[in-house]
């Protein structure tokens, strides 16, 4: 297996090497928004009942989250809890998170009802473990517990930022909200 497909299997397994590779090629951007559309395909294959309007919308709100994601990290991470060996771009961090988002092919598994919720559980927690990796060495920290604080507090602000854009966008399916 050569290609985006070993990058995505390395990236699953957790292969720091694979997150120092893609965030010096400047060239895997287009690999990185591929595996977050992947994963995000999965998730609502997994999930059934999206319907092709659901599933596209979710590939949109994944897009954005991701480099809404992107780039909270890139300002947390170089501006509020730099160490001195800190050095990044926003598209290192594009790169490197979107390549976290290779466990997420997992859970179109979730297709077969009993397992969906499972499926679902062991997806985001590998997904969030693997953007620990990808925070940590993207941002070049020595500090395993400095990339979970940085990946904690992108998490909060996105959540709030994205329930704001879906209060007033009216959620995913883009119908106008209640009231």
């Amino acid at each position: 297996m050569s290609g985006i497909g070993s990058r995505i299997v390395r990236a699953a397994k957790l292969d720091t090497g694979l997150y120092e590779e893609v965030e010096a090629d400047t060239g895997a951007l287009g690999q990185a928004m591929l595996v977050v559309v992947l994963s995000s395909i999965a998730g609502g294959i997994g999930s059934m009942g999206a319907g092709y309007t659901g599933l596209l919308g979710g590939v949109l709100w994944a897009l954005i989250g991701w480099f809404l994601w992107a780039f909270l990290t890139y300002v947390i991470g170089t501006k509020l809890l730099a160490t001195a060996k800190t050095e990044a771009d926003l598209g290192q961090l594009l790169r490197t998170i979107g390549f976290s988002s290779s466990p997420g092919l997992i859970r179109v598994v979730g297709i077969v009802p009993p397992l969906a919720p499972i499926v679902a559980i062991i997806g985001g927690v590998w997904m969030l473990i693997a953007m620990v990796v990808a925070v940590r060495q993207a941002l070049d920290y020595e500090s395993i517990g400095r990339a979970v604080g940085v990946c904690v507090i992108a998490w909060l602000i996105q959540a709030v930022v994205l329930a704001v854009i879906i209060g007033l966008t009216g959620g995913f399916d883009g119908a106008p909200s209640p009231g």
